[in-house]
C-alpha cells in the first residue's frame, strides 16, 4: 500500500472537524475509528433503525457508510482551504449486511490535483470475526475554497 505525505499539516484536526460537523453520520452512529494520510476506518454499530424489511442494514447506509469513509481518506490528502464533494461512485453488494458492528475502511489509490480515487470495504463483524459485505470504488473532488461560500450547506450561487 502506498505511504502518501499530506499536503496540509493539520490534516487529521481539519478531516476529524469536517467529519464532525456531517450531521448524516452522527444520525447513523458513524464515527471514526482510525485516521492516516490517505486512509480511514470508520464504524458503526447495529441498530434496528436501520434496517431493510428483511432485518439487515439497508443498502443505502452501506453505501453512505463506504461513501464517507472514501472523501474523509481523500480529504486528508487535500490542500489546507479544499473542500471535498464525491463525484462518482460504484458499489457491489456482496452479501447481506448483518453483525453486530460494521466497520467501512477506504483508502487514497491515486490522489491528484482536483480529482482523487478511492477504494473501500465495508465489514459486518459478529462475535470478533469480519464478513466482507460490500466493496466500493469512488472518485472525489476537491473543492478550493470560494471567498463568500457557505460553510452551513447552506445554497450559495455560483
Amino acid at each position: 500500500m502506498p505511504h502518501f505525505q499530506p499536503k496540509n499539516p493539520d490534516y487529521r484536526a481539519i478531516a476529524i472537524a469536517t467529519f464532525e460537523q456531517q450531521r448524516a453520520m452522527k444520525t447513523l452512529g458513524i464515527s471514526i475509528a482510525r485516521l492516516e494520510p490517505g486512509e480511514v476506518d470508520l464504524a458503526m454499530d447495529y441498530s434496528a433503525d436501520l434496517t431493510q424489511q428483511h432485518g439487515f442494514i439497508h443498502a443505502g447506509i452501506i453505501t453512505a457508510g463506504l461513501d464517507n469513509a472514501c472523501g474523509i481518506a481523500a480529504f486528508t490528502l487535500m490542500p489546507a482551504g479544499a473542500g471535498i464533494l464525491t463525484v462518482e461512485f460504484k458499489t457491489n453488494l456482496l452479501v447481506p449486511a448483518r453483525g453486530e458492528r460494521f466497520a467501512f475502511r477506504a483508502t487514497v489509490v491515486k490522489p491528484g490535483r482536483t480529482l482523487t480515487v478511492c477504494e473501500a470495504r465495508a465489514y459486518g463483524v459478529h462475535d470478533g470475526v469480519e464478513t466482507l459485505i460490500a466493496t466500493m470504488s469512488g472518485t472525489l473532488m476537491a473543492l478550493p475554497a470560494r471567498e463568500g461560500a457557505a460553510t452551513d450547506g447552506a445554497y450559495v450561487p455560483a
